[in-house]
């Protein structure tokens, strides 16, 4: 006779070790908890985590391809730095996504939507610690594209999101009234959203990402002061 027990758990959706490190590591470098070019010591996340470095080392190479980590040799996984060029083609990507997303978005956005985007505009005025301005910014973009019902544009936006959250939060932190500023033009485009006014949600996104990405560059070490991500693009 078979024995059947209620409430078992399936170990077989249950996370892995490498996933469980994965989380934790990609965590740390959104949030600047791992410095960049920095070696990450396997040998020392293993005896962390409890686990062998074979777990450690697919969590890593999953990184790499998401473009958090890169191996170099003689010195093993580092998180990545983003050059300013980088950065100019990750913008101009992020308003080609962002902008159709947004369009695609408006016809189906609902009060919901908007009331959960205005909670937490408010809790990011809110809120103090820095580390959690870059996670409140995502939470009302993501707010706003789960509407579209894109899926796979959605998360393909997510991870360029998570590959400069780190520069985000610092943008905010390092320019004046940055978050007064991000703060009014995320509301112009939730008051833009709620009028379901899709050519001026589309325009107001666009200067945004181009708005933050400029006052990012110019963060950079490399980045002359006087450059903008339109020319570096163009």
């Amino acid at each position: 006779m078979s024995l059947l027990l209620k409430n078992v758990p399936n170990l077989g959706i249950a996370p892995s070790s490498s996933e469980i490190i994965l989380k934790h590591l990609r965590d740390a470098i959104i949030k600047g908890e791992l410095p960049e070019d920095e070696p990450i010591r396997q040998d020392e996340l293993a005896k962390s985590f409890n686990v062998s470095k074979i777990p450690v080392r697919e969590a890593l190479k999953r990184l790499e391809a998401e473009g958090l980590v890169e191996f170099q040799r003689n010195r093993g996984a580092l998180v990545t730095r983003i050059s300013d060029f980088e950065l100019a083609q990750v913008c101009e990507v992020r308003v080609l996504l962002e902008v159709q997303i947004i369009r695609q978005a408006i016809p189906y956005i609902n009060e919901g939507h908007l009331a959960r985007a205005e909670a937490i505009l408010d809790e990011f005025l809110q809120v103090e610690d820095t580390r959690h301005w870059a996670e409140l910014n995502w939470k009302f973009h993501a707010c706003l594209y789960e509407a579209a019902q894109r899926p796979f544009l959605f998360n393909m936006i997510r991870s360029i999101h998570d590959k400069i959250e780190r520069y985000l939060r610092l943008q905010i932190e390092k320019s004046e009234d940055g978050k007064k500023i991000a703060d009014q033009e995320h509301r112009a485009i939730l008051e833009a959203c709620r009028n379901h006014d899709e050519e001026l949600a589309a325009r107001l996104m666009e200067q945004h990402i181009y708005g933050v990405c400029d006052k990012l560059l110019a963060l950079l070490p490399s980045a002359d002061s006087n450059s903008s991500v339109r020319k570096k693009v163009v």
